[in-house]
């Protein structure tokens, strides 16, 4: 029922993504260069600081960072920005009838769009930093595909409590902070102890598991660890099917909420 709705307002859907896309950076000076210069500048502040923190820095750390900041952007960006979707377009919704799951879907395509862009970023970094490119860059349209069904189906289900309660794009914003750290983002899983409980952990991090598969196909050139990635691709695929479920229950009362 919910996909002959999406395909009945597939041009709208598809009117919504090129608004995101092209609105994005709609105004500003230096526009859709934005979208390199904000990963760019959280690497550079990284680069410089990080490596001191840790015991020892890994191989190529600026390529290690960027294939860990720029899919992390993507995913945070996505999660953030539909959280607030309904109430952003509370005045809509009010008023016309569509397929509210449009909001989070059309947001999840632009940010994955917006993704492959900055991919030139990552593939440029391997080039200039001798790391290379190889074929397995072939994975990495199917590992973006997995990450951005994650952050659809958290920025759905989220998106729909926020409608009902306002602090939630708050809680999101700093559940999304803290999270960054609890996957090997900006730090090897190395640096912790072998077998110690908090390197279970990360490990453990279906985020972990998409780090990975980003590395193993921009860094390492080798085949993704298709078993882990399928683990995620399942976990992402229920998230999809509960927040869908939980978002059309609770769409019906969302004009009355503002």
């Amino acid at each position: 029922m919910m996909l002959r709705e999406i395909y009945n307002y597939r041009e709208l859907l598809k009117t919504s993504v090129k608004k995101d896309v092209r609105g994005r950076y709609k105004g500003s000076v230096l526009g859709v260069l934005w979208s390199f210069i904000n990963p760019l500048l959280q690497v550079l502040v990284y680069a410089i600081v990080f490596p001191y923190l840790m015991k020892g820095a890994a191989d190529h750390y600026v390529v290690y960072l960027v294939t860990g900041i720029i899919p992390w952007t993507f995913f945070q960006t996505v999660v953030s920005q539909s959280t607030i979707c309904i109430k952003s377009n509370a005045s809509v919704i009010k008023k016309v009838y569509f397929p509210r799951i449009v909001l989070p879907l059309s947001i999840c395509i632009s940010g994955l769009i917006n993704f492959f862009i900055s991919c030139v970023i990552v593939v440029a970094f391997c080039l200039i930093f001798g790391v290379g490119i190889s074929w397995h860059l072939v994975f990495v349209p199917l590992i973006a595909v997995i990450e951005g069904m994650s952050a659809f189906a958290l920025g759905t289900f989220f998106s729909a409590v926020d409608a009902y309660i306002q602090d939630m794009e708050h809680i999101v914003n700093f559940i999304l902070t803290m999270a960054m750290y609890g996957a090997p983002i900006i730090y090897e899983l190395t640096i912790f102890p072998t077998h110690s409980k908090i390197a279970s952990i990360v490990d453990i991090n279906p985020m972990t598991k998409i780090m990975n598969s980003y590395r193993d196909a921009f860094m390492y050139h080798r085949i993704p660890d298709m078993a882990a990635l399928g683990g995620v691709f399942l976990l992402s695929l229920v998230m999809c099917i509960f927040a869908v479920a939980i978002f059309n229950r609770m769409q019906k009362g969302f004009a009355e909420q503002f």
